[in-house]
């Protein structure tokens, strides 16, 4: 038996958008704080959002004080924000932090204590109410963030996250037209996290049938559809592909859960405030690589699902090219491949290890135990740019 869990109501597809405005009357609000990323608001995009509210006599609060893997603070002054104003209805509209940050003041704005007493590895408190209602609107194609229940935090050196089924959105809209005017950097990173959410999904030990569909027609989209997406942001197949592919591979990782990939890559982003994006980019080929031999046909799976035949192939012979296609994938959309590329000195990658240890919750998806050594062997290899296997020094 598997459990499966969705948000309630969600519209996908060009022009969804349309569809903000008869759901916010549904909920009877009458204050609302749109949770968004600054950048958005200069742009004007947050015009789309609020004025059709401002028209129909809502008050409308915009709250912009929030940045890229979004440190504790951050989230402790937009729950106070919160708490303080009585708002009745939260918008999140945004990237994966924007999202993060509107699912955790829309909860908390309800609970008492501090976002730290909630955190998944330090925490004491336990979530016991649902909060506000809440509409998260993603504006990237890749952290999923709008169907999960998870908000993720980044701390002095790495990340933890408070999670729940009651951090759940109530509607989530996904349009692709909001992500039209994404520059290629950042749709390269959101491109290939949400590639990464779908394989780790599709190899997690938890995977189904269920997440394995949604996974692999999330594999088939991305990695179709992401190299024009990066170099023709303009083209709107391929933005409607990434659209839907993000949203697919979201549901999968939320029910199958990530691994490997993600616990290393929260040290990054800690550390180093590399995004989240490209820290599961960089490390991608290297974890797979490593733990290849846990998940051959998996991978053989994966690599079909990528357009590349494995018909004469090997389950073996598969699965080293599928680590092969993603890497060379992530050096087709400009980021760099080794952890040199991000300027991480070789002496940062025991504390790395250190880190990475601790996610205990989400290594445990993984198809093959990563011990300590394992994991540091992993990033000695993206530092070196070599992919290795377990033994292989």
């Amino acid at each position: 038996m598997h459990k499966l869990t969705f948000t309630p109501v969600s519209y996908t597809g060009w022009g969804s958008l349309h569809q903000l405005l008869p759901e916010v009357e549904k909920f009877k609000a009458t204050n609302i704080l749109i949770v968004t990323d600054p950048f958005l608001k200069e742009l004007g995009l947050t015009d789309k959002i609020e004025q059709p509210l401002l028209a129909k006599g809502y008050a409308t609060t915009i709250y912009t004080d929030i940045a890229p893997e979004p440190p504790l603070a951050i989230g402790e002054k937009l729950v106070d924000f919160t708490r303080k104003y009585h708002f009745d209805l939260v918008i999140g509209l945004g990237g994966g932090s924007a999202l993060d940050l509107a699912k955790l003041a829309a909860v908390l704005a309800v609970h008492d204590g501090k976002v730290a007493d909630y955190l998944n590895l330090t925490g004491t408190k336990t979530l016991e109410q649902k909060g506000l209602p809440k509409i998260l609107i993603p504006t990237t194609s890749g952290t999923g963030s709008e169907v999960t229940n998870i908000s993720v935090l980044s701390l002095e050196t790495t990340k933890d996250v408070v999670t729940h089924d009651y951090l759940l959105a109530d509607i989530a809209i996904v349009d692709p037209e909001l992500t039209i005017s994404l520059p290629p950097k950042v749709t390269a990173a959101t491109g290939v996290d949400a590639l990464t959410h779908a394989i780790e999904a599709y190899v997690s030990v938890n995977a189904n049938e269920v997440t394995d569909g949604l996974a692999l027609q999330a594999i088939r989209l991305i990695s179709g559809s992401i190299r024009t997406a990066v170099h023709e942001g303009q083209n709107r197949q391929a933005r409607s592909e990434m659209s839907y592919g993000s949203y697919l591979a979201g549901l999968a990782f939320f029910n199958a859960g990530v691994a490997g990939v993600h616990a290393l890559a929260y040290p990054l982003g800690g550390q180093f405030h590399i995004a989240h994006g490209d820290s599961n980019a960089v490390l991608l080929p290297y974890v797979m690589g490593y733990i290849r031999q846990s998940c051959e046909k998996r991978l053989k799976d994966i690599l079909d699902a990528m357009g590349i035949s494995s018909a004469y192939l090997s389950q073996e012979e598969a699965s080293y090219k599928c680590v092969d296609a993603l890497q060379q994938l992530v050096q087709d959309v400009n980021i760099p491949s080794t952890l040199k590329g991000f300027h991480i000195p070789e002496d940062a990658l025991e504390q790395l290890t250190n880190d990475a240890t601790k996610q205990t919750r989400i290594l445990a998806r993984s198809p093959m135990l990563l011990e300590r050594e394992d994991i540091y062997t992993i990033y000695r290899a993206a530092f070196d740019g070599e992919i290795r296997e377990p033994h292989q020094l």
